[in-house]
């Protein structure tokens, strides 16, 4: 009795063991799991021409600015316009005391004709001594007195014609009247204010808002490259006209109304490195207001013969260099260098590299490695590749 606990023990863990033994041998082992074959989404290389355009920052600036300025001294009698408002070329907008010009050509008219009454006597004696001389009368030098003050008198007269004209011009300049037509600025002076013709004082300021103009920067970089690019014939100007040129605002907007490139500057800013470009807006609305930044998208012309290449389709090799794979013979995948020159519209535009019918993958590029055999399917056109969808679970084998 006392060994046979121990005996039911060894005899309970033996049978246990022989019934795990028989379980596992009864189980069937799990089937080995199936390599599964990468989906890919692939687009077939097709060259074609792709219209470029360059974004560039710029600020609008006025299509004419006039600084209207004292052109005589004087106080300020009257400010005949509202600031802020449209004026029209030729309206009155201050008065400066005339007074005292008033009196200026009134001077200038006195003497005038004090002037022109020498020059009758002048002329008259002249005419006595052309008959008397010649009966020797009078002697030659009286004559000669007399043509010499005739002269004099004559210049007199042009010089007091031309005092009376100045006297004219600086009593008009006393109505002050917009130079330009535009929209006025805050008002310099008030009345009562003295204004100096030496010192130009600037009484306020005009600006032509429609149409207006934008001032871009371009890096000469970009503007040597463009011209290397028309040169050679890989990019071909539409049409002879001017380029077109449209607006996005401060807000992200884009501008109704597109522009015309007017000219191109011929020298580099030596501190940017940069060359002006301006373009010509219509601003009927008044929505484009001087000293706005914004950014234009510049018309270049037409790429000839490339290939749009979704942007997530497009690695860099260590080396920097643009690579993309593809689908070659046996759907196996192959790694190829392209030359990537521009990103257009979230595309890449590829002019070297690539051929023409060639499978080129758009999705989980990062995921592939090149050798490995995987199932194509056409991409939907126009659309950014997307993940393959992931491969589905092994079935559990069945329990017995």
């Amino acid at each position: 009795m006392p060994f046979s606990f121990p005996r039911r023990r060894a005899g309970l863990a033996a049978a246990c063991a022989a019934a795990a033994l028989a379980l596992y041998g009864c189980g069937a082992d799990p089937a080995p799991k199936a390599a599964t074959v990468p989906q890919v989404a692939t687009l077939t290389v097709e060259r074609s021409s792709v219209p470029l355009a360059l974004e560039l920052p710029g600020r609008t600036a006025p299509f004419l600015l006039a600084e209207v300025r004292a052109r005589v001294d004087g106080i300020v009698q009257d400010r005949r316009f509202t600031e802020g408002a449209d004026v029209r070329k030729g309206d009155p907008l201050y008065l400066i005391d005339p007074a005292p010009y008033r009196a200026a050509l009134s001077s200038a008219q006195a003497t005038l004709q004090r002037a022109r009454a020498n020059l009758v006597s002048s002329t008259s004696q002249l005419e006595r001594y052309k008959v008397l001389v010649g009966g020797n009368a009078v002697s030659k030098q009286a004559f000669d007195n007399a043509e010499a003050a005739q002269l004099q008198a004559a210049a007199d007269v042009a010089a007091a014609e031309a005092a009376v004209t100045t006297a004219r011009i600086n009593l008009g300049y006393t109505s002050v009247t917009a130079p330009i037509a535009g929209r006025s600025s805050v008002s310099q002076v008030t009345q009562g204010a003295y204004v100096q013709a030496g010192s130009a004082t600037l009484l306020t300021t005009i600006q032509q808002l429609d149409p207006m103009y934008v001032d871009l920067q371009q890096s000469s970089a970009e503007g040597l490259a463009l011209r290397r690019d028309i040169a050679s014939g890989s990019l071909k100007l539409e049409g002879a006209g001017k380029a077109q040129v449209r607006l996005k605002l401060e807000d992200g907007s884009t501008y109704a109304h597109p522009g015309i490139l007017e000219f191109s500057g011929v020298t580099v800013d030596r501190d940017t490195g940069s060359v002006t470009l301006r373009a010509r807006f219509p601003n009927p609305d008044k929505l484009l207001l001087p000293g706005m930044f914004v950014r234009a998208s510049v018309e270049q012309g037409v790429r000839q013969g490339v290939v749009r290449v979704p942007a997530t389709a497009v690695t860099r090799n260590p080396q920097g260099e643009a690579t993309v794979m593809l689908v070659g013979g046996g759907n196996k995948t192959e790694v190829r260098t392209v030359q990537a020159s521009a990103l257009v519209d979230g595309h890449w535009l590829v002019e070297h590299g690539l051929k023409d019918g060639e499978r080129l993958i758009v999705s989980g590029v990062q995921k592939l490695r090149p050798g490995i055999v995987v199932t194509p399917r056409a991409a939907a056109p126009r659309r950014l590749a997307t993940a393959p969808a992931a491969a589905a679970p092994p079935t559990a084998p069945a329990a017995r």
